[in-house]
């Protein structure tokens, strides 16, 4: 049970859910997207929101700036945090801008919201959680994408509802954050997602 709660941690990494946010996207919409339209900004996506945060890290390392990949502490956080933010900007500005994908840029001005906050909470020394920032982000996203296209997700509502719990309970029992710091987390995530249903639900 320990190593099963310990690779949840792993599975449903931060990194990983602007990425499923884009791919949750493209699979749901009834619009017309050309193919290879999809693939350059997925590729584009990957590139900037998984490879080079893990290439980041590893300099950070490399520097002393981190000792853990979870940034176990608020001072490790701040700095990945910042790059963190200016990589977000840089997808918003440069891969999907709110001309071209409305919703999936508010996706992203959500996320970059909720890293700003997460930064915030990290100078004056409060750790929230950020696999719950980021799951319960996709999770509202997912959420509003149903309600936009009028398509059925109950399925992966409920499977949500298991993964936030699974990430809850994985993240007590590695003593990485307190019932606080989760429950922080997972409306930092949820809410800047719920506010901007204003601008294009």
């Amino acid at each position: 049970m320990s190593q099963l709660l310990k690779s949840i941690s792993y599975i449903f990494h931060p990194l990983l859910m602007p990425l499923l946010g884009v791919v949750f996207y493209f699979s749901k919409t009834p619009r017309f997207i050309p193919n290879q339209v999809i693939k350059a900004k997925l590729f584009s996506v990957i590139i900037l929101t998984v490879i080079l945060p893990i290439l980041l890290y590893y300099l950070l390392k490399t520097l002393n700036k981190v000792d853990s990949f979870y940034l176990e502490t608020t001072n490790e956080r701040k700095l990945p945090l910042l790059l963190n933010c200016i990589i977000v900007a840089l997808v918003l500005y440069r891969v999907l801008p709110q001309n071209e994908i409305q919703e999936l840029y508010f996706f992203f001005i959500g996320v970059l919201i909720s890293t700003i906050t997460c930064f915030a909470l990290a100078i004056i020394k409060f750790k929230a959680s950020i696999h719950l920032i980021a799951a319960s982000g996709f999770f509202m996203f997912a959420i509003a994408l149903a309600i936009h296209f009028k398509i059925n997700i109950n399925g992966t509502i409920a499977l949500m509802f298991i993964i936030l719990g699974g990430i809850a309970t994985s993240r007590l029992h590695l003593k990485a954050h307190t019932p606080v710091e989760l429950i922080v987390g997972f409306f930092v995530g949820f809410l800047p997602q719920l506010i901007l249903l204003n601008y294009w639900l």
